[in-house]
């Protein structure tokens, strides 16, 4: 340990000791250590939307963050900022993760009772730590996204800017713990235990007779395929479940199914995937819905991608369209297709246009007819 003069003269004059001096020393190294391994990013998503045409007081069923509120306007959708220490190769190894968002995305992705208020909310936020079983146990204690799902809330993550239908359909968070393990190098499991399968920090589900709470349940399985499957190699296929009471208020289990696949083609810069959802007892009452998306992707040049996504729904009447008579299943069909240009470093640039339809005749977006059409802008600063 090395003092400098004025600290030994406090010393010598009795002030201070070298004890306690030593002690705040290494107490400073391992905090300073602690956060020279922490890492800050985040993002700013804006958008531009018009939705052609007046949505109305209905809005557009299936959309997520780019419905009636957003139409025909310039928008600051939700600021990120994340910090993290992530888990590194050591057989005790510790880490977290701490999502602070903000702006109105934010209130639409954890509206509850465990909202922090207005437009602020925590996305994942959990302590991450690993146990030396077999090839390592993985655990997140806290809140962490769910385990089923194509597309998340991260925007720039996503190859389109709107969210698929399946989206609206999964749970987003959830309180609790989550183990993951690789039984191979190309197997992987995982399996947790939350609070409620609706979103809200610390919320739980009663189950309606008294006594103790009910928990949700959920695992999932990813493949990923080694070199030796050709051009193949790279691809993954997820399967997961999750199983739970969505909320204080609910009073019936809800079951979310999730199937999805990642395929490279022989095609350089060419890409496909798959995603289907199916729900039960959708919002604590007997119903169900499903849904099926097609993913394509294309790096057309070093700067230009092409990303286009076919959504198909079908729903027992009144999911999708609340306040729309009709006696037919509620059944949807969308198409988008998604410039992303990169223009400048650190910033997603793209352009984006969505057509949705009602393949039953009904009017849901209270247009005269049975369409919506949208155009979007969307800028990301990433850092």
């Amino acid at each position: 340990m090395k003092l400098n003069k004025w600290t030994l003269a406090l010393a010598a004059a009795g002030i201070v000791s070298l004890g306690s001096v030593t002690q705040a020393e290494e107490a400073q190294h391992q905090v300073m250590t602690a956060l020279s391994q922490t890492t800050l990013s985040g993002y700013v998503d804006t958008s531009a939307n018009w939705m052609i045409g007046t949505s109305g007081p209905l809005g557009v069923p299936g959309r997520a963050f780019d419905g009636a509120a957003k139409a025909d306007g310039f928008n600051l959708n939700v600021i990120n900022l994340t910090l993290e220490k992530a888990l590194d190769e050591g057989a005790w190894s510790a880490g977290y993760k701490a999502e602070l968002l903000l702006g109105p995305d934010s209130v639409a992705y954890n509206l509850s009772p465990g909202n922090i208020g207005g437009e602020l909310a925590l996305g994942d936020a959990y302590v991450a730590l690993r146990a030396p079983i077999g090839n390592g146990l993985d655990f997140r204690i806290g809140s962490f996204g769910t385990v089923v799902g194509y597309e998340v809330f991260n925007a720039p993550s996503n190859p389109n800017y709107s969210r698929s239908y399946g989206w609206q359909l999964e749970p987003t968070q959830h309180t609790g713990v989550l183990a993951s393990y690789q039984l191979t190098e190309n197997v992987g499991v995982s399996f947790g235990v939350a609070n409620t399968l609706g979103a809200g920090l610390n919320t739980q589900a009663a189950n309606g007779v008294g006594g103790e709470t009910q928990k949700t349940y959920m695992s999932s399985v990813v493949f990923s395929a080694p070199e030796s499957f050709g051009f193949l190699a790279g691809s993954t296929i997820y399967a997961g479940v999750v199983d739970g009471i969505s909320g204080t208020g609910a009073a019936m289990e809800t079951t979310n199914y999730y199937a999805g696949a990642t395929i490279p083609t022989s095609v350089e810069g060419l890409s496909v995937g798959v995603a289907y959802d199916y729900v039960n007892d959708l919002g604590g009452v007997s119903n169900r819905a499903y849904s099926l998306a097609g993913y394509v992707s294309y790096q057309a040049t070093e700067k230009l991608r092409v990303n286009t996504r076919v959504d198909f729904t079908n729903a027992d009447s009144g999911i999708w369209t609340p306040g729309v008579p009709n006696t037919a299943n509620d059944e949807l069909i969308s198409v988008t297709g998604t410039f992303d240009y990169a223009l400048w470093a650190n910033v997603l640039s793209r352009a984006e246009v969505r057509w949705d339809h009602s393949t039953t005749g009904e009017n849901p977006f209270n247009r005269g007819d049975s369409n919506a059409v949208s155009i979007i802008g969307n800028i990301v600063y990433k850092f």
